[in-house]
Order: structure tokens, then sequence, then C-alpha cells
């Protein structure tokens, strides 16, 4: 059977950085929670020059490098980044695929908020063993949806965390090591509403001009009490879930995951669900140094596990996140 893997990586971040100490004064929240509690040791920030396509091209750029091939080689460029991006009702992907020079290739969105990069994943391997011709695909992602973050806005407190960048991966068709195997996603649709751009007073509290170019408004939380209840008793069965039907997918098994790169998230529910799938920080990466980028968080895990010695030829790791809508994802890879 012909198999799909991962042949190049790369990730870019803006230079500009805020620390905890940093998001004292907007938020009223100490310093301490925000760093042990939240998990927001520090964050980028994006420049004026940081538009969600340019993030994502110079990160494919490096994936591109990184594999070896050229720009020409590349069939097909998904884009499975933030929909807050450089224009309105718009075709980001076409910008990446012209901004790195894929000129054989053809583009498009895909768009499951911070759930997005296992399932660009899973749907660009179908469609790879599906059709011959695409034996080369780049997924590309940009966010810097902090910008919709009003920091005094209470409600969109567990949003604090996000911060910018950009992250891509290059598969390829045939391709003998980071075998793209198992994958499966679950969504609740009754929190298909409780995270929405709104220009009610409390989103824009504070804001003398609540505009950003065509966009007016920002994110917010709206029936939280539901959102919270809910959540509080389903999330972690979600995650398992996903997780779980992964990894048995792949013909493998829970006791067989060596690493797990995960969406950044608070820090004590990030370690419940290590628990309770039987790991252990050692065998993951937590993303405070550079908060929730939306779905740029698996390929910077997979980096930072590279880096820090955690992910080893012949492992099995598997790539798990959860978006607002609200979606859970994993897709499971043997690496090497």
């Amino acid at each position: 059977m012909t198999d799909v893997g991962i042949i190049g990586m790369g990730t870019y971040f803006p230079t500009a950085i805020q620390t905890a100490a940093d998001l004292v004064e907007a938020t009223g929240i100490p310093e301490a929670v925000l760093r042990d509690k939240m998990g927001i040791r520090q964050r980028h920030i994006a420049g004026d020059d940081d538009s969600v396509t340019a993030m994502a091209s110079r990160a494919s750029v490096e994936a591109i490098q990184s594999a070896g091939i050229t720009p020409e080689q590349i069939k097909l460029v998904i884009s499975h980044g933030s929909e807050f991006k450089d224009h309105l009702v718009w075709n980001a992907a076409a910008k990446i695929q012209a901004n790195v020079g894929a000129v054989n290739a053809y583009s498009f969105e895909m768009y499951a908020l911070c759930a997005g990069a296992p399932i660009a994943m899973n749907m660009a391997k179908s469609m790879m063993l599906g059709d011959s011709s695409l034996d080369t695909v780049l997924l590309a992602a940009g966010s810097r949806e902090n910008d919709l973050i009003n920091l005094k806005n209470a409600r969109s407190r567990f949003m604090f965390n996000f911060g910018a960048g950009g992250g891509a991966m290059l598969l390829q068709r045939g391709a003998t090591k980071n075998l793209i195997l198992g994958a499966s996603a679950i969504t609740d649709g009754t929190l298909s509403e409780t995270v929405i751009v709104t220009r009610e007073p409390e989103a824009v509290v504070g804001i003398a001009d609540d505009g950003i170019g065509d966009l007016r408004g920002r994110l917010d939380v709206q029936n939280g009490d539901y959102m919270a209840e809910r959540l509080g008793g389903s999330s972690l069965g979600n995650f398992q879930r996903v997780i779980t039907e992964a990894v048995e997918k792949s013909g493998a098994k829970l006791a067989d995951v060596k690493f797990l790169g995960i969406t950044h998230m608070k820090r004590s529910f990030y370690l419940e669900i290590l628990q309770s799938v039987g790991l252990t920080a050692e065998q993951s990466v937590y993303l405070e140094d550079h908060g929730h980028v939306q779905s740029v968080d698996q390929v910077l895990a997979i980096q930072l596990g590279l880096a820090q010695g955690k992910i080893h030829p012949g492992d099995l790791i598997v790539l798990a996140g959860a978006g607002t809508g609200y979606t859970w994802s994993a897709v499971a890879v043997r690496w090497g």
C-alpha cells in the first residue's frame, strides 16, 4: 500500500514578544496566574508585515527547504489557518501558493479552527491516495487571532493565550518516513455559536476604535454558563476519544504512544489529558513560550519535541487539537 508521510516542516514567529508581566495591567490578572495557571510565559505578537499569509508563507519556505524540493514540485496548497486573514471573504491559500512559487499547484482553504491541523493532514492524505497526480502537498497555516481578543473582556479570558505565527508541512505520497496513519474527529454542534465576533459592549469595552480593517468587533463568548458546563463535562472525554480512535485506526494501542503534541491550553487541563491517555509531561511539550497559535501548534510541537529529544525514530506520536465550534481532532504519525 502507498503511504503518505511528512517530508518537511517549517515555522515562523514574529520577533515582538509579550510576557506574562506585560499582560498584567491590561488583564488585571496577577503575573503568577497568567504564567503558572494559564500557561502564558510569553507569546509572539504580529507586526505590520506579519499578515496571516505572510507568516504562513515564511513557514512554507522553511518547510520546502527542509524537504529539499523545489516549489514547482508542489501540486496542491491547502491553507488550514485562521479565518481572520489579510482580507475578508478571500482564498488565502492562493496567496500562499503565489508567495512560495508553487506554479504547478492549485489551492484552497479548509477551516476547522484550532482543530484544523489533524483534519487537514487526514484530508490531504486521503486526496493524495485517491489522485495519483497529487504526489506533493503543502499544508500551511498562519494566525494572529490575538488581534481579536480584548484583554479587558473577562468573558474571553480563556483566549488570552492566543499568539501569532505560521506553520507548514510538506506531505509526499510514497514517503518512507514520518508516515501519517489513523485520524479521528468529533464535533459538538450545540457549542457552534458560543464563541463569535460581536460588537456587544462587553466585547469592545475600553477600545476606542473597534475596527480592524474591514472587520468590526472582537471575539466574545455567548452563553458562557452553558459553554463552561458542556465543556467541563465533555472535553476530556472527547480528547480521549479522538486520541484513542486515531491510535486504534493505526493498528496500535494507547500504550504504544510515545509523544503527544497538543493545542496549548491551561496547564492543569493539559496535564489531565496526558494522564488520561497514560502519558507524562516528559512525553509532550507545553507551548508556554508561544501560547496558542491555532493550528500551528501541532507542527511547532513536533519541532520542539525533536529539539528536546522527546521524539525518536520509530516512535508513534499523536497530534491533537480542539477548536471552538466545537471540534476535537487527532492524527497518529509513525515518526522516522
